[in-house]
Order: C-alpha cells, then structure tokens, then sequence
C-alpha cells in the first residue's frame, strides 16, 4: 500500500491484521497525490447523471443492498422493495461472504431490476488488468456509480485462504475509474488513528479523481459535522454522505459491532437494548438520525444501512425503503 493509512489502524496504532504497530503511522502524512497526468473523461452513464441532478437540487439517500450472495432472483426482489424510495443502492463487500457475482454482474442484475446501482470495487482479490476490465464492464452495464476501496484483508474475512493482491488501492482505483465515465465514490473512517489527518485524506483521495466521500460510522452529529469542517479546512469539496446504521435484531447489532473503527451515535446501542421492539426502534432511531444529519451543513446525502440476518433480507429491505422514503429519497 502507498497511500495509507487505511481505515483498519486499530486505537493503539495496531494493524487490523496484525498485531504490528500500522507502518504509516511512522511517516509524513498524509502521502500526496502527485500524479498531475490529465485522462479524457467520457460522458457518464445516465445513472450518473440521475444521481448528479440529485445531488444538485436535494440530499441524496443511498442504502445498502441487502441480497443474498451469487442468488440473481434476490436482486429483482430487493430491487423492487428499495427502487421507488431509495436514489441508489451501494452493493459491496462482506466479510461473512467474500465470494459473490463479479461487481459487474452484480451491477447488471441492479440496473436490470430498476435499481440506480453503486458497485463496490475492491483490490484485494485481483491485479490491476483485471479491476480494469471489471471497470469497463461496469461501465457498459450503465451503473450510477463505483465505490473504490482497498479492501479488508482476507485475514478478516470468511475466507483466510486466498491470497491477498492489493496491485492498486482506493487511491489508484479512483482515476481508473474516473478515465471510464463512471462516478467514483471513496470510503473514509473519521474514528480510525491517525484521526488529525483523515480530512487531509479526503483531499488526496479527491485530487486523485473521487467526487464523492461515503464516511465510516464515526459517533454523533456534532463529530461529522466536525469532520465536515476539517475536510473543508484543508481543501477538499467533495460531497459527504455520512453513514445511517440501520440495526433491527441482535444479528445486526453484533454484525455493526465487528466494523472497524465504527462508533455508534451516543446512546443508539442502550436504546437498541432495552427497546421492547428491536426492529421498530431501529427504524425510528436510523429516520431520526439521518434527519439530523441532514441538517448539517456540507452532508450531501446520507448512506443508510447494515446487516440483514439470513433469511430477513427482504424484511431489511423493507426497514430500509422505510427509512429512505422518510428521509426524502426517491422523490
């Protein structure tokens, strides 16, 4: 990696696959952009420019995706629940299910069913011929946007033995990105060490083609609005959509649990606990949440999701439609 520290340095400066001490914590941070290379953009697909003219007139609402994985007849039953109140649907990686559809086919399945579909790419699983070609299939499947991540390590996942690639990174995925039309999104943890230099990451990640920041769970409204202000402190413009979770049983709660560097809003998990309906309590927090988010200056949108438990995802799926529609997405 070249452009860390990622999202994974645990709070003692630790790697979140190794117990070693994070080797950018020793460096000058953040590490530059300097590419100054210019690519011709082609036009975006018209998911894209949906999703743009969104972005200009209101906050745009995004939720997860919660199919099965490599199951395609979930893909139009999900859709047909999220597609009338959600802008978008981000579909990406999981640590309980590493192999899934290629992002392509996943994102051909999505925009099939109706679904504005924003596709996670990662670079753990393979080099850069082949993230470029998923790109371009991307591309032609007519997706409205691509999350760029680096990707956990397959220590962290359900499958400890494959072997990691990591030829690229978020960083050198989003000009790839960028170069094919497509809207590249980026991930940033607010909560995660060095905390003084995530906002400067944001920039970096901006100069090198990203246009939109989906942030990391990171406490309450006045620490993303904090955040907010330290990304605009340093330069950087991108829109942020800061994350909604979305926690409806205990599956969920322990699933958010194991997110790293994620921290809940205060309060949210006790009221989660002692509430008599997990599910209905979970779905009045996340709308009130995400109203107040809304609020703050400089949040663009917001992401609203978690994890379903087997066997609910068309359940979650409702829970998160609910959500989106009261926050304002799809109008």
């Amino acid at each position: 990696m070249t452009y860390g520290p990622c999202g994974g340095v645990n709070p003692d400066g630790s790697c979140e696959a190794h117990p070693d001490p994070c080797v950018f914590l020793q460096r000058d941070l953040p590490v530059r952009w300097t590419d100054a290379s210019t690519i011709p953009v082609p036009a975006p697909t018209a998911a894209a420019t949906e999703v743009a003219d969104i972005l200009a007139r209101r906050a745009l609402v995004m939720t997860g995706f919660p199919a099965r994985p490599m199951v395609a007849d979930d893909v139009s039953r999900v859709a047909e629940v999220l597609a009338p109140h959600a802008d978008a649907a981000l579909s990406g990686d999981a640590a309980t299910s590493r192999t899934q559809f290629p992002p392509s086919y996943r994102g051909h399945l999505m925009t099939a069913a109706g679904m504005r579909a924003w596709i996670g790419v990662n670079a753990r699983d393979r080099n850069r011929v082949a993230l470029e070609g998923e790109l371009a299939a991307l591309r032609d499947a007519g997706v409205a946007g691509v999350h760029c991540v680096t990707g956990d390590h397959t220590e962290t996942g359900d499958r400890p033995d494959a072997a990691p690639v990591f030829d690229l990174e978020a960083t050198t995925l989003l000009p790839r990105a960028r170069a094919h039309g497509l809207l590249p999104s980026f991930a940033e943890s607010p909560a995660a060490p060095p905390h003084q230099i995530r906002g400067l990451r944001v920039a970096e990640k901006q100069r090198a083609g990203g246009r939109l920041c989906l942030m990391q769970y990171c406490g309450g409204v006045d620490e993303v609005a904090a955040f907010i202000e330290r990304c605009r402190g340093v330069g950087a413009t991108a829109p942020v959509l800061p994350g909604v979770p979305v926690i409806v049983d205990d599956d969920g709660a322990a699933l958010l649990a194991s997110f790293h560097a994620a921290l809940l809003p205060p309060g949210y998990a006790e009221r989660l606990r002692t509430a008599r309906d997990m599910r209905s309590e979970g779905i009045r927090l996340a709308i009130e949440y995400g109203s107040a988010l809304l609020e703050v200056p400089g949040v663009a949108g917001v992401v609203v999701a978690g994890g379903a438990r087997r066997g609910d995802e068309i359940a979650y799926a409702r829970a998160l439609a609910t959500i989106a529609r009261e926050l304002g997405g799809g109008a």
